[in-house]
C-alpha cells in the first residue's frame, strides 16, 4: 500500500478592511444578494457574486423549493446565469456570503459538494483558474482559494466518461 497526502493553501483575511477595494466592493454585493435569498425552509441564507472577465459582475441567492432538492444554491445560480447570458466570459473570482437568518456567523463557509462540481466544470471548460472567497455573514475572516482545486482536489471530469 501507497499513501499519497493532498495540501491545499489559502489565504485568510481577518475582515473586509483587509481585502483590497475591488474585491471587498465585490464581497458587500455578496452580502448584500444574501438579503435576496428565498430560505422559507433551512433559513439558512447564501449570497454570491461573480466578476467576469468582460467587466460584468453577476450576482445569486439561494432558492428553495418544497419540493426538495428543486431549490438551487447561490453559487450554481450565479454561475449559471453567467454562463447563459455570457457564455464566451471567463469567471475571475466568486464571492460568497452564508449566513443562517436568525444569527450572522464569523465563521467562512465554503460551497457545498453541488457547487464545487458545477464551479469545477466551468474552471476546466475556461482553462482558468476561479478565485473564491468566502465568509459566514457579514463579519469576520474571510478564506480565499485561488482555485477550486484547493476546494476539490480530486476533480470528476469529462475525461472519465
Amino acid at each position: 500500500m501507497k499513501q499519497i497526502t493532498i495540501t491545499t493553501t489559502f489565504s485568510v483575511y481577518e475582515s473586509l478592511k483587509e481585502l483590497n477595494q475591488e474585491d471587498s466592493a465585490l464581497m458587500i454585493q455578496a452580502i448584500k444578494a444574501r438579503k435576496n435569498a428565498y430560505s422559507p425552509y433551512s433559513k439558512f441564507n447564501v449570497g454570491a457574486t461573480i466578476l467576469l472577465d468582460n467587466g460584468e459582475v453577476v450576482h445569486g441567492s439561494n432558492q428553495e423549493n418544497a419540493a426538495y432538492p428543486s431549490g438551487l444554491c447561490a453559487e450554481r445560480v450565479a454561475i449559471f446565469y453567467a454562463g447563459a447570458n455570457y457564455p464566451n466570459a471567463k469567471v475571475l473570482k466568486l464571492f460568497i456570503s452564508a449566513s443562517p437568518s436568525d444569527r450572522e456567523l464569523e465563521e467562512p463557509i465554503p460551497p457545498c459538494g453541488a457547487c464545487r462540481q458545477s464551479i469545477a466544470e466551468y474552471e476546466i471548460k475556461q482553462e482558468h483558474d476561479i478565485e473564491i472567497f468566502f465568509m459566514g455573514g457579514s463579519e469576520g475572516k474571510i478564506y480565499k482559494s485561488n482555485s477550486l482545486k484547493n476546494l476539490l482536489p480530486l476533480l470528476f471530469d469529462k475525461k472519465y466518461l
